[in-house]
């Protein structure tokens, strides 16, 4: 039976499980809107911009841990959607984005909304095609697939040729993986290293693991938590990590990095052996690479992407394969060895850090007469009992929801760690509630960042997505303006806005339940009466302190022991003689 180009699209999709797109259609796709019209096989999401559909087809692929797929018409379609594909980029997000492209004839000749998304996407994607001809479309979507899954996940472009997509020829989608030549990511880790990583580990006097978005991203949670508990070791996570390991266990040190826990970058710079999981060394987590190197350590650094092994902090147990893998043979080889840790030397480095830990950097004093964004984040986190799925946008309130609210599970906590891109709150929720209906789903955001797709509360109110967006609403750039006051002299340059919407207003315009929330008294009572509206979607605008700061910090330049420190450490005894605690047979890199 002969299919139009567009018929052979979706039906391709669908042969790959796919139960939604997110997209907008446009010129060069009418021939594919007409086929999902005329075959009915997924739902699409029609959003109102690309940025957005790509944004929720990345939180569908983190929540559901399947492969996301965004449709958009060529020209300033496929351009509105690099954003979202830079953004899954950098968090090594499984996607397809199919855009749409003139006519083959008219390829080069700067036809109406002509533009080369290959070249354009070229740095922002795992991989991407063109396709000029329909028989290598169907093959070209079950490469797409293959690849935007395997090994580091990340976005595949289809660049699909108008006339392919009104092109007929017979149907047949490969049944088994395509082979490509080029591309065979190596999963099992070599068991030379993963002995002699044991080994080194075993000879620590203190040991940390250190993991990352990989953990999640390659459905190693299972694997790490028994691979923690079982050896008894501290652990700590990036931004990206966060879920992946239970933030309730005492284990669990917290985040690390700029504004990461006094405990966890302090063990992250005194650690003698570091296992790095999944994780990349960036510069948001050790900052500078060669203060990072001033104490001593040894690091085993497990990640299926070898180019990121080295990168920034050389390696010296590199082991290339699935976390998942590596992990489970790891702790084999641990257990089939009877290894163990000397438990004098492990105990003091627990001693150390439960030191640390007892300064308490995330403690704050509530205010009576204004909220403080710090107790809406844990107020939500007491009513939801630490089980909702939570999406950020990038700033102040993202680093709060990281710091205050427990994540105890993966694929819990949807922001965009590696890109910092503002506005992806709201289409993260989307995606995130499409992608499990069965838990509350939650934006905290800033009136900064939702504005920047709030077109989307008309996509909400279309689908019936009962999200709840918490607005940290300070009137300010809160994050640049924290950096205004600490390094340029409180020179408030363009961060403070005095033009904002009328929040409620503009919920209630969208067909929503729109609050605004003054007195500290009235935070809980907010969150559980906009909860409890089970099937609404409810915006919350919460009137914040303006000048209310992220600490710990880590400065630019600095190192992990350099930390600006909360007014309240300020004020007690400073760290500089903490090998007192421990024997004195190493040097604690502290805060003075």
């Amino acid at each position: 039976m002969q299919l139009s180009g567009a018929q052979i699209l979706v039906q391709s999709l669908k042969a790959e499980g796919v139960e939604y797109v997110f997209g907008y259609p446009g010129g060069a796709v009418l021939e594919i809107y007409d086929a999902l019209f005329q075959l009915n096989k997924f739902q699409h999401i029609l959003v109102r911009h690309e940025q957005a559909a790509v944004h929720a087809a990345d939180a569908y692929a983190r929540t559901s841990g399947k492969v996301g797929v965004a449709l958009v018409t060529s020209g300033p379609g496929a351009t509105n959607a690099i954003t979202g594909i830079a953004t899954a980029y950098t968090d090594s997000i499984p996607m397809v984005i199919i855009s749409g492209q003139v006519a083959t004839p008219m390829i080069g000749s700067d036809a109406f909304q002509e533009i080369d998304m290959v070249g354009i996407s070229r740095p922002c994607v795992k991989h991407n095609f063109l396709v000029t001809d329909i028989a290598e479309l169907a093959v070209t979507i079950k490469k797409a697939f293959q690849i935007a899954q395997s090994g580091r996940p990340g976005p595949v472009v289809v660049d699909v040729a108008k006339d392919v997509t009104q092109a007929t020829a017979k149907f047949s989608y490969p049944q088994e993986e395509v082979f490509i030549r080029s591309y065979q990511p190596v999963t099992q880790g070599h068991a030379g290293q993963m002995k002699k990583a044991v080994q080194m580990l075993a000879a620590a006097k203190r040991p940390l693991v250190y993991f990352g978005g990989g953990v999640t991203l390659g459905n190693a949670s299972a694997e790490l938590t028994d691979f923690v508990q079982t050896l008894g070791v501290p652990c700590t996570a990036t931004l990206m990590g966060l879920g992946a390991y239970p933030s309730s266990n005492r284990q669990f040190l917290g985040m690390l990095g700029m504004h990461g826990t006094y405990e966890a970058n302090l063990a992250m710079q005194n650690a003698d052996v570091i296992v790095a999981v999944g994780a990349r060394f960036d510069d948001r987590v050790v900052s500078v690479p060669a203060k990072f190197a001033e104490t001593p350590k040894k690091i085993i650094h497990i990640d299926i992407d070898p180019s990121v092994i080295s990168k920034r902090v050389k390696a010296d147990v590199p082991i290339v394969g699935d976390v998942k893998h590596v992990l489970a043979e790891m702790l084999a080889i641990w257990k089939k060895q009877s290894l163990m840790f000397n438990s004098s030397h492990l105990e003091k480095w627990w001693q150390t850090i439960e030191h640390w830990r007892s300064r308490d950097c995330l403690w704050f004093e509530p205010k009576s007469d204004v909220i403080l964004p710090q107790q809406v984040v844990q107020t939500l986190a007491r009513v939801t009992n630490n089980d909702a799925i939570i999406t950020s946008d990038v700033g102040q309130h993202q680093m709060f929801a990281a710091q205050y609210y427990p994540f105890e599970r993966p694929r819990q906590w949807l922001n965009s760690g590696g890109l910092g891109t503002m506005g992806v709150g709201l289409p993260y929720a989307m995606g995130a509630y499409l992608a499990d209906p069965s838990k509350d789903v939650c934006c905290i955001t800033g009136e900064g960042s939702i504005q920047m797709n709030i077109q989307e509360l008309s996509t909400c109110f279309q689908y019936k997505l009962p999200v709840k967006v918490i607005c940290l609403n300070n009137g300010y750039l809160g994050m640049v303006r924290q950096w205004q006051e600490l390094y340029y002299s409180n020179r408030e340059s363009e961060t403070y806005f005095d033009s904002l919407p009328d929040f409620v207003k503009l919920a209630e315009a969208y067909g929503h339940v729109g609050m605004r929330i003054h007195k500290p008294e009235d935070v809980e009572g907010a969150l559980k009466e906009a909860l409890a509206l089970k099937d609404r979607f409810v915006f919350l605008d919460f009137i914040t302190d303006q000048k209310q700061n992220v600490f710990p910090m880590v400065g630019n330049g600095k190192g992990l022991y350099e930390m600006v420190l909360p007014p309240h450490m300020r004020e007690t005894k400073a760290d500089s003689d903490v090998n007192d605690v421990n024997d004195r047979d190493y040097d604690i890199r502290s805060v003075p």
